[in-house]
């Protein structure tokens, strides 16, 4: 069996759900257009440039919702589903997984952004396991905004995923090719572990990177 792993924001889908799902908090009028959107957008940044502090990003990004009632925060999700991310779940993109998955291999969705906002994309994606972001939740079972164990970001996607094998009985040396599908530089402690990295949609930076290692290079979005 071989091993698929797919990063998503840029490289499954031609958004960053993340920073998405902020701007529709703001839409909706959850969060404050003048203050919370700008703090939104300063965090994108940081994250396009590899200066992101991921504890800090999650405790602000989380903040629109998690003091709501979960039904009613779970609701505003399934709209941001309809609203947002279907149209950006595009055609190019659910082929590449469907032929993976018609090939047998076992594939994962490996995502630095957390498992509230992601785990309705991975399922409508068809991907069953989901490494992402973990969200901390208090007795009661509240959000706290705070980060559950090791982050799914840079090195720590490949503590998750070798951890997740780990549940599965599973270890690298098991698959005959391992290929990791990704658009950004934050991600290349995973695209230099895996045999088969491939430059997906990449930045500008991870483009000239793949270019010098002779790295397979995938445009799905024009």
């Amino acid at each position: 069996m071989n091993l698929t792993l797919f990063d998503l924001d840029g490289t499954l889908i031609p958004v960053d759900s993340d920073h998405s799902f902020g701007q529709f908090m703001v839409e909706v009028g959850w969060a404050d257009a003048a203050v919370w959107g700008a703090k939104n957008d300063e965090f994108f940044a940081h994250y396009n440039a590899g200066t992101l502090d991921l504890a800090a990003y999650v405790a602000f990004a989380t903040s629109a919702w998690r003091g709501r009632p979960l039904d009613e925060a779970l609701a505003m999700r399934e709209r941001f589903m309809a609203e947002v991310m279907a149209p950006a779940l595009r055609p190019e993109a659910v082929a590449l997984v469907e032929r993976h998955r018609a090939e047998g291999d076992l594939i994962a969705l490996v995502t630095a952004t957390n498992e509230f906002v992601t785990a309705p994309i991975a399922e409508a994606f068809g991907i069953e396991h989901l490494i992402a972001v973990q969200l901390e939740r208090d007795a009661a079972g509240a959000y706290t905004g705070a980060v559950r164990g090791v982050p799914s970001f840079r090195e720590g996607k490949i503590q998750r995923v070798q951890a997740w094998l780990e549940g599965l009985g599973a270890q690298w040396r098991d698959f005959g090719r391992v290929t990791f599908y990704s658009d950004s530089t934050n991600d290349l402690p995973l695209l230099e572990r895996v045999s088969h990295p491939v430059a997906t949609n990449p930045s500008a930076s991870l483009a000239a990177i793949a270019a010098e290692r002779g790295w397979p290079q995938l445009q799905l979005f024009a």
